[in-house]
């Protein structure tokens, strides 16, 4: 019988586009996420996903139920924080956050925390990292979410809730996805789609530089759907982070990822604030909301730390 297990497995691969780095993401074996999806299509009586070598890439029929397997998980999700969705924690959160977080990150968290504490208001800004640790520091913002793996100010904390991997997206069938894998030796020889938005062009010469080989650059672009339909159409490769991957450009076309010969440092997205702030009770909350969802300990990190 179909059951909860079977959808969360289903929406990792969906999303992922491949079992490998679902059963990565969900702590659990490949073979329980492949017998999870069998099992699923068995009982539907349909393919979900097409498989290659190269991943899962989902049917038409696979498209329409990850849809209601969203659907089903977010109800199931806000059915079993209904003591904590009519919380009387009331009060207003000065938040800032950066593009690549507002984009790939927040969202999905910001509707939930409406749902669970109603009496809560989030106010949200985007700005670059040094315009969001000047409004901590001013105490503009109550918090920000960011890339922590950007920042290096000794006047603010933070916690890094997600680390996200990078890896090589390449075109569909590239000669390196074939292969599985690609040196920055060989990287080096292809065109390469620069990211420059929330420092990625410099996060990136930084781990370049730590090799003897330099990107060919044909272009520099702030758009993440621009690099991304770039590279499914062929017209270079690009190095990005989990978070922000998605298995089709905008066209439709498959991307691929693939691992490189040196390690590429992570992507880190966490918290940040004013050392030693004292946290009201509304951001309080906001602070063990993330920390629950990213099994993080939550003391003392409610009370402030200096």
């Amino acid at each position: 019988m179909m059951n909860i297990r079977h959808l969360k497995y289903f929406v990792a691969t969906a999303e992922s586009g491949q079992v490998s780095r679902a059963a990565n993401l969900l702590a659990i074996s490949q073979s329980s996420v492949t017998g999870a999806i069998r099992d699923l299509e068995t009982e539907l009586g349909t393919d979900l996903f097409q498989r290659s070598s190269h991943g899962m890439e989902l049917t038409e029929a696979g498209r329409e139920f990850l849809a209601s397997a969203r659907e089903i998980l977010q109800k199931l999700d806000e059915a079993t924080k209904l003591t904590r969705r009519h919380s009387t924690v009331s009060g207003v959160i000065s938040l800032a956050a950066t593009y690549t977080v507002i984009g790939y990150f927040l969202p999905y968290h910001l509707d939930r925390l409406k749902h669970l504490y109603p009496g809560l208001e989030v106010r949200l800004s985007e700005l670059n990292r040094e315009s969001i640790e000047e409004g901590l520091l001013s105490n503009r913002f109550d918090m920000a979410v960011l890339l922590t793996s950007n920042m290096n100010n000794p006047e603010l904390e933070s916690e890094t809730l997600l680390k996200s991997t990078r890896r090589l997206w390449v075109p569909n069938n590239h000669p390196f996805q074939r292969r599985g894998k690609a040196s920055f030796e060989e990287i080096a020889q292809e065109d390469y789609i620069m990211l420059t938005v929330d420092e990625a062009a410099h996060t990136t010469m930084k781990y370049w530089s730590l090799t003897s080989f330099q990107p060919q650059v044909k272009l520099r672009t702030s758009s993440v759907e621009a690099v991304r339909s770039m590279v499914a159409n062929g017209q270079g490769v690009t190095m990005l982070s989990d978070m922000v991957y998605r298995p089709w450009s905008l066209e439709g076309k498959r991307i691929g990822t693939i691992t490189t010969d040196k390690e590429i440092p992570s992507m880190d997205v966490g918290l940040a604030w004013r050392r030693g702030l004292e946290f009201s009770r509304p951001v309080s909350v906001l602070v063990d909301y993330f920390k629950q969802c990213y099994a993080l300990p939550q003391t003392p990190f409610a009370l402030g730390r200096g």
